[in-house]
């Protein structure tokens, strides 16, 4: 059919057109079949990785979700936990190869941080495929000896399906870096020096996430949750290059110079007074006059003339790139029953996310194409509320499956991918003690944990 209507096309558009137009119109005929393909390629490869992908997780993935008990007193500094991430990303470490993700559909396994608070009742998670439970709970287990993993329901699962409905309304956002990856947060370094002591330690910002899911009502959830995977080898490479790029334009090193060209090669073996003229002609002037007037370069290299706060900005790049890479995004659904949910609450999540914001280097804003809020002019805003619906019911479906905002492609900082290193992850998503965070709705283990002691007689 396609054909014999591009025929009766040609045959119209022959028929009324100059004889100018034979030709491209003979072209395209023949040569139509060539165009689909580039247009029909980018929805083809995201239905075909979206089906190899969920073919996958069926069978290979069997995620199980760990919900932790922190003890009542945390001594240790959040170091540990950049430990147990460091630990972490060496021990998901598995990039599939170009076989392995297009036609197995495998993805690079991660884990899940989550945090819930179920009318003011306020758990902390971990979400990891079940071949993974070991190696989880020795990471953690090294380094808090004293928490307690045990298996959980998913909490998820729980709720109604369709929400929001008659009975159900909920407000979330997914999140991105206000500039590029390689700008680190506000992360613990800022809030504690290297030794840390009692009344150091209570400046943390995760009390004020506590602090936010124990003011949740009856009839009221509010989650957060963090996904995080080890970048793949080429993404971390491009990752540490974009970096190192960026470090050299703030400590303001001259460019490498680029290879001469061959018309470069020639001119200079010409003689002076050939080249002179040649430049004269071209430019106006001779070339060595514009070099004569460029200034003097000065005896100090570039590092040595950064003000406080460049150094301090250089300082957070090289520190970020040196450390495990993982590729986040990071979201919060704050819902509840219509007749007693305060949407105003949700604010106090954007208090949380404040903690971490250094304008001159970077900062977790709301992701606007996901947020739960649409507005458009009129006369379309008569569809502003079936928009809504349709993505609020997005968001709550990729949440509780735990894929990021653009699942199965790979997504970037516009899209609400980016890359936080260890020590990020470990200022966002840590286990603070009761001095630092005294709520008292987060459930806490008493009784210290210890083996039988050595000298034990055993018959």
């Amino acid at each position: 059919m396609d054909g014999i209507f591009l025929e009766l096309m040609a045959q119209v558009i022959s028929a009324f057109s100059p004889a100018y137009l034979e030709q491209p119109v003979l072209l395209i005929k023949n040569w139509w079949w060539l165009i689909p393909p580039f247009i029909l390629w980018q929805p083809f490869s995201y239905l075909w990785l979206f089906w190899r992908r969920e073919n996958w997780l069926k069978l290979s993935f069997h995620p199980i979700l760990l919900e932790i008990k922190m003890p009542k007193e945390a001594p240790k500094s959040i170091r540990a936990m950049e430990n147990v991430f460091s630990e972490l990303w060496q021990a998901f470490w598995e990039p599939p190869n170009f076989w392995e993700k297009w036609w197995d559909g495998q993805l690079s396994l991660g884990f899940q941080l989550e945090v819930a608070s179920f009318g003011g009742d306020v758990h902390f998670y971990i979400r990891c495929p079940k071949p993974r439970k070991e190696i989880v709970e020795a990471a953690v287990y090294s380094q808090y000896p004293e928490v307690e993993l045990t298996l959980a329901e998913d909490y998820v699962r729980q709720l109604p399906a369709d929400i929001p409905n008659k009975e159900w309304d909920f407000w979330g956002a997914d999140y991105k870096l206000l500039k590029d990856s390689p700008y680190p947060i506000k992360t613990y370094r800022d809030f504690e020096p290297s030794e840390p002591t009692f009344e150091v330690k209570r400046v943390d910002p995760v009390s004020l996430l506590f602090e936010a899911m124990s003011k949740v009502k009856p009839g009221e959830q509010l989650w957060f949750q963090i996904e995080a995977s080890p970048m793949a080898q080429e993404l971390a490479d491009s990752f540490i290059k974009e970096g190192h790029k960026l470090k050299d334009k703030l400590a303001k090193r001259p460019e490498k110079a680029k290879p001469k060209s061959f018309l470069t090669e020639i001119a200079d073996i010409l003689p002076t007074a050939v080249r002179e003229f040649m430049q004269i002609i071209v430019l106006g002037h001779p070339l060595d006059e514009e070099k004569k007037s460029k200034p003097e370069e000065s005896l100090f290299p570039p590092e040595m003339r950064l003000t406080p706060g460049e150094k301090e900005i250089l300082e957070g790049v090289e520190r970020k790139i040196s450390k495990p890479p993982f590729s986040c995004s990071i979201r919060f659904i704050f819902l509840g029953k219509r007749d007693v949910w305060e949407k105003a609450k949700l604010r106090m999540m954007f208090a949380y996310f404040g903690s971490y914001v250094t304008l001159n280097t970077n900062a977790l804003i709301p992701l606007g194409q996901t947020i739960t809020k649409v507005y458009s002019r009129p006369p379309y805003r008569v569809a502003d509320s079936n928009r809504l619906y349709l993505r609020k019911r997005r968001m709550l479906r990729q949440y509780k499956e735990r894929n990021s905002p653009t699942f199965p492609l790979a997504g970037s900082n516009a899209t609400g991918s980016f890359v936080l290193n260890s020590e990020e992850l470990a200022s966002l998503f840590h286990f603070p003690g009761w001095e630092v965070a005294p709520t008292p709705s987060i459930p806490r283990v008493e009784a210290k944990k210890g083996g039988p002691p050595p000298n034990l007689p055993v018959e």
